[in-house]
């Protein structure tokens, strides 16, 4: 059995609304418990972590993965990774006149399966081939498009639940691209629609964020439909200003995890003639509260 020994890795915070980078860590070798405390606590203080040129085999992003909480498979069976259903295949590139991976995802602001009981804790996105432009993700910190609500508006949707759904705008993205697959029924069961908080409380800083997205979320219950659509877009339109923003552009190797639970986030869009191949792992979290 391999030691691990402590790293001489650095976390150094973007000049952004979140984020961080750690320069010098391995995620190759043994992760010993300080060095993995000091990460988990990076996660929660910036949100998003960028781990830097890291050359790891999907059997060691899930290991890694897995360090945080039990991992969970997506819906879209059609692009997992193969002998490694735990990722999910983020790609534009077709093959054989098929897609080898989800090339929409990320079209709306969302946070990650929202839309189930236990929505996920966080994601790692593996930056396994990049396209020479575009590809950028987007990242809006909840916390502080909380603490920028008005007041009024604050005691006005505190209390409040809102419906989500996978299935809220698929057929809309199927409509529009090649990448959404028709669900069977087996699949359609397993993203029944959910209540959620719209303020959620993070279950290990206790900060309130917002937990609502254009993607996701149909409707607030409890409102008449005019009254629930009107305050779902004043949520949305409020939760993705610039000062809540930040936008990551992709490095090689680039492993970025970030927390579902503080973050809405969003794909800029890749040229179609360009390829792109991320790999995604997915960590299950809490019952929103």
């Amino acid at each position: 059995m391999t030691t691990a020994t402590l790293q001489d890795f650095e976390i150094r915070p973007f000049d952004a609304a979140l984020g961080a980078e750690v320069i010098g860590l391995d995620l190759n070798q043994p992760l010993s418990a300080a060095d993995f405390q000091r990460l988990h606590r990076a996660h929660l203080d910036h949100h998003v972590v960028v781990f830097r040129d890291q050359r790891i085999t999907p059997a060691q992003q899930i290991d890694f993965s897995r360090r945080f909480g039990p991992l969970q498979i997506h819906v879209l069976h059609q692009f997992q990774l193969p002998g490694h259903p735990e990722i999910l295949i983020v790609s534009n590139v077709v093959e054989d006149g098929k897609p080898i991976g989800l090339g929409d995802a990320g079209h709306f602001w969302h946070s990650d399966l929202s839309y189930k009981e236990k929505p996920s804790l966080g994601s790692l996105l593996h930056a396994r081939e990049l396209p020479e432009e575009g590809g950028d993700t987007l990242f809006a910190n909840m916390h502080t498009a909380w603490d920028a609500l008005p007041a009024d508006l604050q005691r006005r949707v505190e209390g409040l639940q809102a419906e989500h759904t996978y299935l809220a705008r698929y057929a809309e993205l199927q409509a529009r691209s090649p990448w959404r697959p028709n669900l069977s029924p087996e699949q359609i069961a397993q993203v029944k629609p959910v209540l959620q908080p719209v303020v959620r409380t993070h279950p290990e800083t206790g900060r309130k964020a917002l937990f609502v997205s254009e993607h996701f979320t149909t409707r607030i219950a409890g409102l008449p439909e005019d009254e629930s659509r009107a305050l779902l877009d004043e949520l949305f339109a409020h939760s993705v200003k610039p000062a809540h923003v930040y936008r990551h552009p992709w490095q090689p190797n680039d492993l970025v995890f970030w927390d579902n639970r503080s973050l809405l986030h969003l794909a800029a869009g890749t040229p179609d003639h360009l390829r792109r191949v991320m790999y995604r792992t997915t960590i299950e979290g809490d019952t929103p509260f």
